[in-house]
């Protein structure tokens, strides 16, 4: 045999025969096969297989213990997603058995007693296909692989463009990362904590770090203004929402679209009385809801130029007092219930 490939492959025999075993012993290292196990108890077949991973296994059908077909079984169980490497060894011609054997996982029939010639090419045929699986199964593997490790670049791209987005908003308006970084993780705890499913809580923590890119067309004189907006100011103050839903409108991505829908609604009130649209109840979308109260718990509880931080019990007060007005009740309650992990983000994110 002048394939390398070949003559590496692991072969086992299964056979309660000795002298079958013996006999194939023989014909597979004439032909230059060194890597042969084999056993004379059925029962040993999956162990040895599991742990060496065979090429090709001359199995036997009628053996005690356990025959070839449940043999079969078990290594079908293993192998439930690639190509089991069955050679059958039988003199059974009943084309019944035969079919079943196929049906259970055979790949080809040895037949008893061997011709050499026959047998080294059936066997030849069984390993070629199997190392032909298993090279286009690592190939698979490998393909599979890059695509997740550039998916995984891909996300920690778009995230980072998310937040420099979200960040150059906050530039504009005196705050800092760390309000991006504690108010998507605040808006997903909440997300967890209300059942929403796992992929929806994680749109929603890339998302939400845009829900305010609207105050970048804000003029600067309103946006930085020390003291007190007068009406017409606030107005235009109240068109970052808007503004914000415009810079996101149109995209096919859910990321995006998801901040199109936060950024048009987080500043909408359970009432009614909230902008730019003035939802109420259930017709602000539920994400919104969410953001709200976590981006008021945020701007109340850290410091700003223009205020100090209110202390965490000033603002649940403060929340509280909300309840059915500025915010939904679940929502609320929800938050209450996850404030254990809400201060604990807070905590490790705290301002410098």
């Amino acid at each position: 045999m002048d394939r390398p490939e070949l003559r590496d492959a692991t072969i086992l025999l299964v056979d309660d025969q000795s002298y079958n075993i013996a006999l194939l012993r023989m014909i597979l290292k004439a032909a230059g096969y060194e890597r042969i196990l084999a056993t004379t108890d059925s029962r040993e077949a999956l162990p040895l297989y599991v742990e060496h991973r065979p090429d090709v296994v001359l199995l036997d059908l009628s053996m005690p213990h356990l025959d070839g077909f449940a043999v079969m079984a078990q290594i079908r169980e293993v192998e439930a997603n690639s190509f089991a490497p069955i050679l059958v060894l039988t003199a059974e011609t009943d084309p019944e058995v035969r079919l079943r054997a196929l049906t259970s996982g055979a790949r080809d029939f040895l037949n008893k007693p061997f011709d050499k010639t026959e047998a080294l090419a059936r066997l030849q045929n069984v390993i070629e296909v199997r190392q032909l699986h298993n090279t286009v199964r690592r190939q698979n593997e490998e393909l599979e692989e890059k695509v997740r490790a550039r998916t995984q670049e891909l996300s920690d791209t778009q995230m980072e463009i998310i937040h420099r987005l979200g960040h150059a908003a906050e530039y504009k308006d005196n705050e800092t990362g760390f309000h991006l970084i504690r108010m998507s993780l605040y808006a997903a705890a909440l997300a967890r904590q209300m059942g929403l499913p796992v992929a929806d809580v994680e749109i929603i923590e890339r998302a939400s770090p845009m829900h305010d890119i609207g105050k970048i067309g804000i003029p600067d004189r309103i946006l930085l203004k020390p003291g007190k907006l007068d009406a017409d100011e606030w107005q235009v103050m109240m068109s970052h929402a808007a503004i914000g839903a415009d810079l996101l409108s149109g995209s096919q991505s859910p990321l995006v679209q998801m901040a199109a829908t936060i950024a048009i609604s987080h500043h909408e009130k359970w009432d009614g009385s909230g902008y730019p649209r003035g939802l109420s109840g259930e017709s602000i979308p539920l994400v919104g809801r969410i953001c709200a109260i976590c981006d008021v718990f945020d701007a109340l509880t850290t410091a700003r130029p223009y205020k100090p931080a209110w202390t965490v019990d000033a603002a649940l007060a403060e929340i509280t007092r909300g309840d059915g007005r500025h915010f939904d009740p679940t929502v609320v309650a929800t938050f209450l219930t996850t404030l254990p992990e809400i201060l604990a983000i807070r905590h490790r994110y705290q301002e410098d």
